[in-house]
């Protein structure tokens, strides 16, 4: 397996090139997404979340390391299913983030170019096995 930062793609050998998020070097991880939510203990809905990713090492107190491995994925990930919805185009990417404390575990992260923009924004990550 090829190493990207917190990322980690496997080898896959394709007939025609895999599909990468448009202008993903330009994508958007929104702060408070990150902090507020994925790793909010107390959010109803993130709180679960935020055990998922608080088991790879990631805290609210250093929620930018998160957020910068989420960028990473979107930049270095390939696309696994593209859905229009009423409000843009949806991508989903999946990899596996190595977290903080070295804990690994697969995740499919969604984003959205919105109609009448260019910019992929992040939307949510849905948590895998932890390896």
């Amino acid at each position: 397996m090829a190493r990207y930062g917190a990322l980690s793609a496997p080898t896959v050998r394709y007939s025609v090139p895999p599909m990468k998020l448009p202008r993903a070097e330009h994508a958007v991880v929104e702060d408070a997404k990150v902090r507020d939510y994925h790793l909010s203990r107390e959010h109803p809905v993130g709180r679960f979340k935020a055990a998922f990713f608080g088991a790879l090492g990631y805290t609210r107190a250093g929620w930018q390391r998160l957020q910068e491995d989420l960028l990473e994925l979107g930049r270095v990930g390939v696309v696994e299913q593209r859905q229009k919805s009423p409000f843009g185009q949806k991508y989903e990417v999946r990899g596996i983030l190595t977290g903080p404390s070295g804990g690994r575990a697969d995740v499919t992260t969604v984003w959205i170019v919105l109609d009448g923009e260019d910019v992929p924004r992040f939307v949510t990550a849905f948590p895998g096995e932890v390896r």
